[in-house]
């Protein structure tokens, strides 16, 4: 994890606690269940990142006897864990209170909260107030986790780049920023239709839609954060490099397997297996080990594991016809 995407983490923390006060007070002084669907999202968001810095800080433990591999997949845990918050605290909260709101529909306060030079200042003023500068707040902290997150996925479109990307904190944090600035939307339209139709069920159906906001949010992060939990394997270029490393080596007959798997954003474990030629000494079997292994790390920074092992192709056949598998890469014989 770089420092600038911990700074995309701090940036997003300070503006949500920030912002979660403001809103509080805002949702206090108008009843307003929108406000307070808000506040609750952005304190929840403050506690999201607060779940990724500790993912972090984890994740940089020392293998072990019990964790041989390191601790890599702690990020990808917190990460799916801040999703479940956001769909249980965030949007379950919100949607929750949005229909009592529905439900239980009652005017939003008008009183006058000062007067500064003959002018009232009343609620709603204060409201949209919080508002515009929690919607500056958030776009800060949005284009500071879109530079990041650009600068690790240059020339990439974003999409592609979010269910490629091996490091989650970063585009959990766009997600989020997303979300927020989208929600910081609906409250406005909702608050304000609120009250110049003097229609309160619409600050209610407000409230609902960040709500839904936050869910489709949430199932979006929870998915992409699945795939890592379960295991993903490198992106195509670095497969790409690895199968032309292995089918460079001399004395390779066939490739039989290779398999790519991510235990932490910068964390990468490499097995290959191989079928050498018959007349392939020990010494030199030994040499052509040491060099694939040594051009997988130079050529792959984040590889941390490299296994590669020597074997027939056709015991490798029979080993995985019995298993039931196939190998990742499909064999082929090393060119003459």
């Amino acid at each position: 994890m770089s420092h600038s995407s911990k700074g995309a983490i701090y940036m997003a923390a300070a503006a949500n606690l920030l912002i979660a006060v403001a809103k509080f007070g805002g949702a206090a002084i108008t009843g307003s269940a929108a406000m307070m669907s808000e506040g609750i999202h952005s304190l929840v968001d403050t506690g999201n990142q607060g779940l990724l810095l500790l993912g972090l800080k984890l994740s940089t433990r020392e293998p072990d006897e019990r964790h041989p591999l390191g601790y890599g997949k702690e990020t990808y845990f917190w990460s799916f864990l801040v999703a479940v918050m956001i769909f249980g605290l965030g949007a379950g909260v919100s949607i929750w209170e949005g229909v009592d709101k529905v439900i239980h529909p009652h005017a939003l306060d008008v009183h006058v909260v000062a007067t500064l030079g003959g002018f009232d200042i009343r609620t709603y003023h204060v409201v949209f107030s919080i508002l515009v500068i929690a919607i500056v707040l958030e776009g800060l902290a949005f284009r500071t986790a879109y530079i990041t997150f650009r600068a690790q996925h240059p020339n990439v479109p974003l999409i592609k780049a979010v269910r490629s990307s091996k490091d989650p904190t970063v585009f959990v944090i766009l997600f989020e920023d997303s979300a927020a600035l989208l929600g910081l939307v609906v409250a406005c339209v909702g608050i304000a239709a609120a009250y110049l139709l003097e229609m309160p069920v619409l600050d209610g159906l407000a409230s609902v839609m960040i709500g839904l906001i936050l869910a489709v949010t949430a199932f979006m992060l929870a998915v992409e954060c699945k795939g890592l939990l379960i295991g993903e394997s490198a992106n195509s270029q670095s497969r790409k490099k690895i199968n032309d490393m292995v089918a460079a080596i001399p004395g390779i007959l066939k490739v039989n397997e290779i398999i790519t798997l991510h235990h932490g954003p910068q964390s990468l474990i490499v097995c290959v297996s191989v079928d050498f030629e018959d007349t392939v000494t020990s010494v030199a079997l030994e040499a052509a080990v040491s060099r694939l292994e040594s051009d997988i790390r130079a050529e792959i920074p984040e590889v941390s594991k490299v296994f590669i092992e020597a074997q027939n192709w056709r015991a490798h056949q029979k080993l995985l016809d019995e298993l039931g598998s196939t190998p990742d890469a499909t064999p082929s014989a090393h060119p003459a």
